[in-house]
């Protein structure tokens, strides 16, 4: 028996179809058969209707960089508690990272993570498979094999191929065999033993930095090599404006290219790491307050495409270092859409480029079936309320990790329900509470 699904009085916001209405949205096995304008035009006999009561109704969110702890480190995090993260984040769909032990660098493994995800994930899970074998940076993994089996994106995830020929050869490959790249552009000798942006703040906190063309001397590496191979290359995250000018004059060149940024690069900066504040151990590091403008900037104009959440699972014995020593990473499936309207509310971005570039602007450097409202889409989409007001309490992560560089911070604007091919899969008890 089909199955169908009306959600009514909503406020629609789809930037990938150019829709902003209020009215209601029609789901049909899964799927989104139609948004009608205005009052409801009435429910077909046995479907299910839910009021908005005026809630925004977005596309779910897609997150391109999420790591787990599954399989090897089930204790930070496993696909499942990773999807309840997603889901109460408003994330519908993310890339599973392929740093795991053992590494996410065969075919067997990728065939893993997509059917234990299918089996224990309440959103979905889009695998990626490394570029180079152990994530060692000097031999390529079978590309082939590893799309044959599901792979959807390639990448050394917290890693940087730091040979140029060895990366030659992996845009080659993988432009042969139609595979988006995500690398992450970090030149391992200029970051050395660094654990914070290079500047005054981190001479005063007496810790070793990184200086900025640690990022953006690799990323002209790389981008001149995807201009040579013509593979499909997404700079995994940036976060200096010498890496956004550089993002700008790529795409006056090629369609090609793409860049993510972290939303804790793009809503917090190096003065957050305050007294050694280990949570705020990152890799990129924040950096000054005019690079996260930059990165703002970046956004508005198009050089930046999506916001990811970086989600980066960390138990307590490997933060509760001192700074220099501690872990890098922070969690943050649950936080990022409620982060990203802090730039609405302060007037930075309008709704529409922080919705495009957490929905439509991933999924389609991904290349999958995300990220819209269009008709015919996966009914995968999100109710939010713009202006509830929330604290980030600890006691209600989902995570299995607490690692947050959002610990007790307060927010306005928050994620009320999930649904996953027309299906709730998550509702925020204290929202539905307060109704």
């Amino acid at each position: 028996m089909k199955r169908t699904v009306i959600i009514t009085n909503a406020q629609i916001l789809d930037p990938a179809s150019g829709l902003d209405v209020k009215g209601s949205l029609l789901v049909e096995d899964g799927r989104v058969t139609d948004i009608a304008e205005g009052a409801s035009p009435g429910a077909p006999e046995g479907a299910e209707v839910e009021d908005a009561r005026g809630k925004h109704l977005f596309a779910g969110l897609v997150d391109m960089r999420v790591f787990t702890g599954e399989p090897g480190h089930e204790y930070r995090e496993t696909l499942s508690s990773a999807a309840k993260a997603a889901a109460a984040g408003g994330v519908t769909s993310f890339v599973a990272m392929p740093d795991t032990s053992p590494v996410i660098d065969d075919g067997s493994l990728v065939d893993f993570i997509a059917r234990r995800a299918e089996q224990q994930a309440i959103v979905r899970v889009v695998p990626s498979a490394a570029i180079t074998k152990g994530l060692a940076g000097t031999e390529l993994t079978e590309f082939g094999l590893l799309k044959e089996a599901g792979a959807q994106l390639l990448t050394d995830g917290r890693e940087s191929i730091q040979s140029s020929a060895v990366l030659r050869s992996a845009f080659t490959y993988a432009a042969n065999f139609d595979l988006p790249i995500a690398h992450l552009p970090r030149d391992a000798a200029l970051a050395g033993t660094g654990v914070m942006n290079e500047g005054l703040f981190a001479t005063t906190l007496g810790l070793p930095a990184i200086p900025l063309e640690a990022e953006s001397i690799p990323l002209t590496r790389d981008l001149q090599l995807a201009a040579l191979t013509g593979v499909k290359y997404h700079a995994a995250q940036i976060s200096c404006a010498d890496a956004v000018k550089l993002m700008a004059a790529a795409l006056q060149q090629s369609e090609n290219v793409s860049a993510g940024v972290s939303i804790n690069n793009l809503t917090l900066n190096e003065l957050d790491v305050g007294s050694y504040r280990t949570f705020f151990k990152l890799s990129p590091p924040l950096r000054a307050e005019a690079d996260r403008l930059a990165m703002v900037e970046g956004l508005k104009t198009g050089a930046v495409s999506a916001i990811h959440s970086d989600h980066d699972p960390q138990d307590v014995e490997v933060k509760r270092q001192p700074f220099a020593e501690a872990a890098s990473g922070a969690i943050g499936l649950e936080t990022l859409f409620a982060a990203a309207l802090r730039l609405v509310h302060a007037g930075l971005l309008p709704l529409e480029t922080i919705i495009r570039a957490l929905t439509s602007g991933p999924a389609d450097i991904l290349g999958i079936d995300a990220g819209t409202l269009r008709k015919g889409a996966k009914a995968d989409f999100i109710l939010a309320d713009l202006d509830y007001p929330w604290v980030n309490d600890e006691s209600r992560i989902v995570s299995r990790s607490q690692n947050t560089t959002f610990e007790g911070a307060r927010f306005t604007g928050k994620v009320m329900a999930t649904y996953v091919g027309g299906k709730r899969v998550f509702a925020d008890a204290e929202g539905e509470s307060s109704k």
